[in-house]
């Protein structure tokens, strides 16, 4: 408060100067004579300095003593030219108030947004701080909690009964899919703040889909629904290389054929096509369930989304995130679609790049990996 009074107080000063010069110059010369537009001055000043009441204060006093220097001091009689001239200045000093006003306004209604973009910005840091801080340590007792049951399960502390091993093995599969999520939250926390780091190679995208299905089969079982993987039209298994994160290119075709599987209808079909098309490998899921609304379409791939339909009912709005994080940090592109007469339709294309040298890997790191030093299309 210290410093900003005495500059409050030079600009009063400064002003109250301006206008003696302006006075002085006004009414020692023949009204013909207009010096008026010197006001402006003024008004830039208490515009840049002062608040929107002093700036129209002094645009009034400024256009009141432009008009009065008609009559006073008198001395020569009024022409239609200094009529015009005078109003000239009163309508300049005018605008140049209105204009200082909105100028004002906008920057008054500029800086509180972006206080308000600060205030946001520091909320979703502190939001993603602590969501950082309490998966983290989710996760350790996470983990403690299945290898207590592993070691039940091994009989470690006496003997299991069968249906001990059945409740042992629903607690197991139930702080499964919850440390999945944890990670799953890490992940997509860490992407966002960090960036998705990849370790790009050469991938066989067919093979690394029927080891996924592989591993979803026991859910699908489960579910009563049939995964079937094919190449559009053609009957003969081709492989579709791209150059990607074996990891994470994984990640994106277990969620999207476990978020199909959980849609799906009992006794229905997923259908898993791969297939080259243009410069690019496709990859689609399709379903038989629900199917997407309209309205949900534009928000299925945003973080936290369960929309408003059965399809979304048992999911957390991470793992469509997480996917498409994965797609587009390779350079591609994820959708979805809704079918006719029913079901879904979730795709996502990739650069096709055949390997030339590099590790080539047929299916998931669980698998074999075939190294060589060259490949010939």
């Amino acid at each position: 408060m210290r410093r900003l009074k005495p500059n409050w107080q030079r600009t009063h000063w400064l002003i109250a100067a301006l206008f003696v010069v302006v006075i002085v110059l006004e009414y020692s010369t023949p009204p013909p004579y207009v010096f008026g537009y010197l006001y402006i001055g003024a008004v830039l000043l208490a515009s840049g300095r002062l608040g929107r009441g002093a700036t129209r204060w002094v645009t009034a006093i400024a256009i009141a003593l432009t008009l009065l220097n008609l009559v006073i001091p008198g001395l020569e009689p009024i022409t239609t030219v200094t009529i015009a001239n005078r109003a000239i200045t009163v309508l300049a000093l005018a605008v140049t108030g209105w204009l200082s006003d909105r100028i004002q306004r906008y920057e008054k209604a500029i800086t509180h947004q972006h206080a308000q973009i600060l205030a946001q910005a520091q909320l979703a840091r502190m939001r993603e701080d602590f969501v950082s801080t309490l998966t983290h340590d989710l996760k350790t007792p996470l983990l403690g909690a299945l290898e207590t049951l592993h070691a039940l399960e091994a009989e470690q502390f006496g003997a299991v009964t069968s249906a001990q091993r059945r409740a042992i093995a629903i607690m197991t599969r139930s702080h499964q899919t919850t440390l999945q999520l944890v990670e799953t939250l890490m992940d997509v926390y860490r992407n966002d703040s960090e960036g998705l780091r990849l370790n790009p190679t050469a991938v066989d995208v067919v093979a690394l889909a029927e080891d996924t299905i592989m591993q979803l089969t026991a859910l699908a079982t489960s579910r009563q629904v049939r995964i079937r993987l094919h190449q559009g039209e053609s009957d003969f298994r081709q492989p579709c290389w791209v150059r990607a994160d074996v990891l994470q290119l994984q990640r994106v075709l277990s969620n999207l054929i476990a978020n199909a599987i959980h849609h799906s209808l009992r006794g229905s079909l997923v259908e898993v096509v791969i297939r080259p098309k243009g410069d690019d490998c496709l990859v689609q899921v399709l379903d038989q369930g629900q199917g997407i609304a309209a309205n949900e379409m534009a928000y299925l791939f945003e973080r936290f989304y369960q929309g408003h339909s059965d399809r979304q009912a048992k999911g957390t709005g991470l793992g469509l995130y997480l996917s498409r994080q994965i797609v587009e940090a390779h350079g591609g592109t994820i959708w979805a679609e809704s079918r006719q007469p029913r079901g879904a339709l979730f795709a996502f294309r990739l650069p096709a790049q055949p390997p030339v040298q590099d590790n080539i890997v047929l299916a998931s790191p669980a698998k074999t990996i075939l190294s060589c030093t060259t490949f010939q299309r």
